[in-house]
């Protein structure tokens, strides 16, 4: 008799990482030593930041790993310092004062996903999100037996959602996931958009999943805000992964609502006991590294202009307005109607990674790619002669 096999188990793949393995094996093949603007793969298919941890959280681990003191299993929600860090942040950064005693350390923004999703909603719960999106949301809220909603956004709502589309939805979700800035587009909800839907999802029982882990990765086109601003009972989760460029610690953060704090306390027990004690030692001292993260940001800053004045001489002419974060949303369909294949071919032909625009939208992504900028600048440089010549833009 064939055993079961859980539903859970026919979660979709995340695309990107099937990109990244493809041009690992590509760049395998090459000479070594051959990178960027010589003859290797130009990494734009991942949101991983060239930079590694800052040198003062660096720092911190070693004193960690050289003391007496063991490392070993931390309260559930992460050390007290930590929480208290974290709390101060919102003070410094957004004037909203919160207590520790809402913030839960998490494995990761990955690792939030599903103890917020578990203590928030049911199975058969639906919640609402735009597309495109960041993939796990979906997959793991189907792996849960929740219902996701999409909710089709375009260039006329900057790919973000509207109060308008919310209020059109019938019957009401349980949910709603926001993010701004957002995957993959790059685009944020002003402040003002951003009180609107977070006092509406409150007002009508709807709760609310804000996904803030691009925070301090904005150009200025668009003023940054909380969603704990705004609403007592939204979720907020954040990471330690973009703008502190600590991707590999595995290191996030929930601001909960008080109703939810318990709930996802007891889940986390379950579940992971702890995030790594050592990745939570650095992550408080990231904190104190500000003018390395700045200087981060602003090689960011350089690589998006240089992409925004070049690409469209090369041929993608079509990009997302790139409020934060460090991708561009562009849309291809004057050149093909599978993004897929066209990744494919531009990374064997031109040497260059980039994720399918179906990653993110399974209805409208085969004519849409993504394309981040967090590398090295000479890369960024390269990938743009490489398309001028590829696309034959010059």
């Amino acid at each position: 008799m064939a055993l079961k096999i859980g539903r859970g188990a026919a979660a979709p793949p995340f695309l990107v990482m099937d990109v990244i393995a493809a041009a690992n094996a590509r760049a395998a093949t090459l000479p070594s030593g051959a990178h960027g603007d010589s003859l290797g793969v130009i990494r734009m298919e991942v949101g991983q930041p060239g930079t590694g941890a800052p040198r003062g959280a660096a720092e911190a681990a070693i004193r960690a790993l050289q003391g007496a003191a063991p490392l070993g299993y931390t309260e559930a929600f992460g050390l007290p310092s930590l929480r208290e860090r974290i709390a101060l942040h919102y003070a410094e950064r957004y004037g909203v004062t919160v207590p520790a005693s809402r913030i839960a350390v998490t494995v990761g923004a990955s690792g939030a996903f599903p103890l917020a999703f578990l203590a928030a909603f049911d199975p058969g719960d639906r919640v609402a999100m735009a597309a495109p999106f960041y993939p796990p949301y979906a997959n793991i809220l189907t792996a849960l037996g929740m219902q996701p909603v999409l909710l089709p956004c375009d260039t006329a709502t900057r790919w973000q959602p509207s109060l308008a589309m919310l209020e059109a939805l019938d019957p009401r979700p349980e949910g709603l996931i926001i993010a701004s800035p957002c995957n993959p587009a790059g685009t944020m909800l002003p402040p003002e958009d951003l009180a609107a839907i977070a006092r509406w999802c409150e007002a009508n029982g709807v709760r609310l999943i804000s996904d803030e882990i691009y925070h301090g990765l904005t150009y200025g086109e668009v003023a940054e805000a909380t969603a704990a601003g705004f609403s007592a009972s939204a979720v907020v989760m954040n990471s330690f992964s973009k703008y502190f460029s600590m991707t590999g610690w595995r290191i996030g953060w929930l601001l909960l609502p008080e109703d939810l704090v318990r709930p996802v306390e007891c889940l986390a027990q379950n579940l992971f006991i702890s995030a790594p004690h050592i990745a939570q030692v650095a992550a408080e001292a990231a904190f104190a590294c500000k003018p390395e993260l700045e200087a981060n940001i602003a090689r960011y800053r350089r690589n998006r202009a240089l992409l925004l004045r070049e690409l469209p001489a090369a041929g993608l002419d079509r990009l997302s307005p790139a409020d934060g974060a460090f991708y561009l949303w562009a849309d291809i369909g004057h050149l093909t109607n599978d993004a897929t294949a066209f990744c494919a071919r531009m990374l064997a032909e031109a040497g260059i990674a980039a994720t399918p625009g179906v990653d993110f939208d399974r209805e409208r992504g085969n004519r849409f790619l993504r394309l981040s900028y967090c590398g090295p600048e000479a890369d960024m440089a390269a990938a743009a002669a490489r398309l001028r010549g590829w696309l034959g833009g010059g």
